[in-house]
């Protein structure tokens, strides 16, 4: 890199490289392209504001010694430094507002240590990888994205909050779920600081912004042999009804996932397994719990379109169910149509069907629903992803200030990069305390949060 024209052209890039040399870098202009890009073109509002923006320069360390020569270098020269994992977010949490460092932690992916109950892991080990090891052990994971195959551990937690097995053992942050986070600073001297517990909520999807991860400890239940399947209902009210009493009745699942016929024609894997005249229910069931969950079904004059292991799921070339709902369904309509765009939204509680069936009605098709079960806080919540017709950004803002105001829903704005408009609705102080602590010069993922102002930067 012997001329630089990017945003920071002033830094002395050759020195910054002598800094760390030996760890692969990269710059050429398709690979820079490639690694500052997650998932955010699901938002027109978000390509609009994204597209475009790349790192300067790709470092992909091999160690978390690298790692800390990386994070000396950057402090030392004063560089932008944006963490990518998976690269699967749908927010741009690994676009880089500013140019600079963009580091690809996807090299430090030991599986450490599998205990009874828990696992250490490095941060940039893909969740597929994982779970296929603590299965060995007899146990899984608590919870993982649909992008399953492609996202990284320490990606999920800086960037996720739950997924498939949210139904079992609630959202991410929850006590338990995450039990150790392994920190290094970005300092001219970095520091490793290491958090327990509920202090572990100090990272914990603050999209990389303070703090780099390199380990993490999280728990670990049992392991089942979970039964893909799919109920087939005619009326979507009537598969809303089954999950929820579902799960209000304690059938053991990994996944209950609703989604409306009008979803069938991106479902192309499935063919008359799910069909455009019928509403379904996607699911991963306990293969004690299939009998019981079959007559429930026919008790409500509905059927099961398909039963299979995941090794069976693979046979018959189909999508394992995990990646029927959540976000996955967002990726299958893009796929054939790029005129849809999603939200987010989380239900009053109690859970109301009426209120999803008064939605239905009220927006036809400018909106297409699916629902996931989850727990939160201890207690049954109801989440959607449905999709939205795009028209434009103040109907989408529209839309979203009547299903709050009306419905009483919560959305989670997956349309803004910054962490507290698009989740939190307020700065969350403890992260931000923590910030000037683990990125004292305010470096990390600059412009994700609202909370970090130029002036709490350390000057020496």
């Amino acid at each position: 890199m012997n001329e630089h024209t990017g945003p920071n052209a002033a830094i002395d890039w050759v020195s910054f490289r002598n800094d760390i040399d030996g760890i692969p870098t990269y710059d050429d202009a398709k690979f820079l392209a490639a690694r500052s890009r997650d998932y955010f073109w699901y938002s027109p509002i978000l390509s609009e504001k994204l597209d475009g923006l790349v790192g300067e320069l790709i470092v992909v360390p091999r160690s978390q010694d690298e790692v800390i020569r990386v994070a000396a270098a950057v402090a030392r020269h004063r560089i932008p430094l944006t963490l990518r994992g998976g690269g699967t977010g749908n927010y741009g949490q690994c676009v880089p507002l500013e140019g600079g460092v963009v580091m690809d932690l996807t090299r430090l992916d030991r599986v450490i240590d599998v205990q009874p109950g828990h696992v250490r892991v490095e941060a940039g080990a893909r969740i597929s990888r994982l779970d296929d090891a603590v299965r060995e052990s007899g146990q899984e994971l608590l919870m993982f994205p649909s992008t399953r195959q492609m996202a990284t551990i320490g990606g999920f937690l800086a960037g996720g909050s739950g997924g498939i097995g949210s139904l079992r053992h609630g959202m991410l942050r929850d006590p338990g779920n995450t039990r150790y986070v392994k920190i290094i600073t970005v300092e001219p001297k970095p520091q490793i600081i290491e958090l327990y517990g509920e202090d572990t909520q100090k990272i914990h999807h603050a999209y990389g912004t303070n703090g780099i991860i390199v380990e993490l400890e999280v728990a670990l239940t049992p392991a089942t042999d979970w039964i893909h399947c799919a109920a087939l209902f005619d009326g979507y009210d009537q598969a809303l009804i089954f999950a929820q009493s579902a799960q209000e009745e304690g059938l053991d699942c990994y996944l209950l996932t609703t989604v409306e016929r009008r979803f069938a024609p991106y479902y192309t894997k499935f063919g008359d397994l799910f069909p455009t005249n019928r509403d379904a229910v996607f699911a991963m069931v306990a293969p004690s719990e299939m009998d019981r969950f079959t007559a429930r079904v026919e008790a409500m004059g509905a059927r099961i379109s398909f039963a299979m292991t995941k090794a069976e799921i693979h046979e018959n070339k189909l999508q394992p169910a995990y990646e029927c709902g959540w976000n996955h369904t967002t990726l299958q309509a893009l796929k054939a149509d790029k005129g849809w765009t999603y939200l987010q939204v989380a239900y009053p509680r109690p859970f109301d069907p009426k209120l999803v069936m008064q939605q239905m009605e009220r927006y036809g098709d400018r909106l297409f629903w699916h629902h996931e079960m989850a727990r939160m806080e201890g207690e049954i919540q109801i989440f959607a992803l449905p999709l939205v017709r795009w028209t434009n950004k103040d109907d989408m803002y529209a839309l979203m200030a009547e299903l709050e105001e009306q419905d009483g829903c919560t959305i989670f704005d997956p349309h803004v990069v910054t962490i507290e408009d698009g989740g939190m609705k307020q700065i969350d102080s403890a992260q931000i305390d923590f910030k000037k602590q683990a990125d004292p010069y305010g470096l990390m993922n600059p412009g994700k949060t609202r909370g970090w102002t130029a002036d709490m930067a350390r000057q020496d």
